[in-house]
């Protein structure tokens, strides 16, 4: 993906993600309890994704089914790999630390990482 996906514009996509094909109005349903938006700023946002070739549409009668063209999977990998790069030179290490020296591990995400480093050495 070459565009980069707002905060608002992830919200719709993760509704897409979680359950597509969708309408406008059943994204805006997903999505009302957490941002409070109007159908209007949801075609909005449903608008601009396309226009990135992000999601795509098919007219069913009278209204639109949205569904996603880009993987979450795919995603998720692309932005954190931009974040380590932006932010920390492309290590994850410097990441990790910097985690760890704002108390922003719980004891929790301690184990999984030890978990994930000992698969990853055998």
């Amino acid at each position: 993906m070459t565009e980069k996906i707002s905060d608002a514009e992830h919200a719709v996509m993760e509704a897409l993600w979680e359950s597509a094909p969708l309408t406008a109005a059943e994204v805006a349903e997903r999505v009302q309890a957490s941002r409070g938006w109007s159908i209007q700023t949801v075609k909005t946002l449903l608008s601009r994704l396309m226009a990135k070739r992000v999601i795509g549409a098919e007219q069913d009668g009278r209204r639109f089914l949205y569904r996603p063209l880009v993987d979450r999977d795919a995603y998720v990998t692309g932005e954190s790999r931009r974040l380590v790069d932006r932010l920390f030179g492309g290590r994850a290490a410097p990441l990790v630390a910097h985690l760890a020296q704002q108390d922003q591990l719980s004891d929790q995400d301690i184990a999984e990482i030890e978990a994930l480093l000992k698969a990853l050495k055998q």
